[in-house]
């Protein structure tokens, strides 16, 4: 697989062993329930639906709370993202996958929804410098857009022109983040830089650049990392 849920706590920082301080963002990534698997031979690719948090059974949707029911939840999940991957045969419905699927140094691109400001002018939504000069003679228009259409041909302004409108409250993904540190204990996943979202938002961490990883539930991925560089050596 390659991905799972999670939820942006805030950002701090923390020192490198160079003394450097880092920024990070701090995710809680609390166990991933596995809600149903879906194999090449009936449903044509291989991939597993996980489902993150909790929400009552009364508020979630009929699919929903039956998923919940087959993996044995007594609330439904609040997230729902399904990953392809490879070996999906190897989980059933029901397991867990914790935060120390990932690993630190790995690179992640994160998805989430960014924060909503609303209707902004153009000088705000599309990062505008500004009009004419701040002092004297600069005129009453600072912030306007100014001229956006033509004149008697075509007489109309054209699609795509950057004018005020919605801001925020859209997909936004970032790419390439580095993983500083992995906490199993705290369920915290410690990514350089920042992630899109407000506190308390829900994202979805992927890794970048490299095939589906396989996990075993109910196992420490410090073992599967001996057995790699066992194979390595022996190879």
């Amino acid at each position: 697989m390659k991905g799972l849920i999670g939820r942006k706590l805030g950002m701090t920082q923390v020192f490198a062993p160079d003394g450097e301080a880092v920024p990070v963002t701090v995710l809680e990534v609390a166990s991933n329930k596995v809600l149903q698997v879906k194999t090449a031979e009936r449903d044509g690719y291989e991939a597993i639906q996980v489902g993150y948090g909790r929400k009552k059974l009364h508020r979630a949707t009929r699919a929903n709370r039956k998923r919940a029911e087959a993996a044995g939840l007594d609330s439904a999940p609040l997230r729902i993202r399904e990953f392809r991957t490879p070996d999906a045969s190897r989980f059933k419905v029901g397991d867990e996958i914790a935060v120390d699927f990932f690993r630190p140094g790995d690179k992640v691109k994160v998805r989430g929804t960014s924060k909503g400001r609303g209707f902004t002018g153009a000088i705000k939504r599309h990062g505008f410098a500004g009009g004419t000069r701040k002092s004297h003679g600069g005129g009453p228009s600072h912030r306007g857009v100014g001229s956006v259409g033509m004149s008697a041909d075509p007489a109309h302004t054209p699609k795509g022109r950057k004018l005020a409108g919605q801001y925020g409250n859209g997909q936004v993904t970032a790419r390439n983040l580095l993983i500083v540190d992995v906490d199993p204990e705290e369920e915290l996943l410690l990514v350089k830089g920042s992630v899109p979202g407000p506190m308390n938002g829900l994202v979805t961490i992927e890794l970048v650049g490299e095939a589906p990883r396989s996990y075993q539930t109910g196992k420490d991925t410090s073992e599967e990392v001996e057995e790699e560089s066992e194979e390595e050596k022996s190879e």
